[in-house]
């Protein structure tokens, strides 16, 4: 896999559980939902989060510049596995088009330094 680029995107993040289907989704700027048969995930902006909902708020959002055609394969791995290997812990999510990492913003320095010793270029 060649190096990729990635842009930080700006703001502080979340990853929050709600106990249903919330009210209080953005409208905008990063929002994603997964429900599945035994939970909600959603990840957006931290301040948009209310008091009461369980979450675990100090994430940062970095954004794999694709797109990507299906058929590639690598992708994540050239980016999990570098951090991985400096015991930088992450949140994953795919889209479409691209991937989207996040990790702690208290190892955000760690992380940055990790992914551009790889050859990965930061945005």
């Amino acid at each position: 896999m060649d190096p990729l680029s990635l842009r930080l995107l700006p703001g502080h993040y979340a990853i929050a559980r709600p106990n249903s289907w919330p009210t209080w989704l953005p409208t905008a700027g990063f929002v994603s939902v997964t429900r599945t048969a035994h939970e909600f995930s959603i990840v957006c902006e931290q301040h948009h989060i209310p008091e009461g909902v369980q979450a675990e708020p100090g994430w940062s959002l970095l954004e794999l510049q694709g797109p990507f055609p299906f058929h590639l394969t690598g992708i994540l791995d050239s980016i999990l596995h570098p951090l991985a290997q400096a015991k930088i812990p992450i949140f994953a999510l795919s889209t479409h088009d691209t991937d989207y990492v996040l990790v702690k913003t208290k190892d955000l320095p760690q992380t940055l330094a990790t992914l551009t010793h790889q050859g990965h270029t930061i945005l």
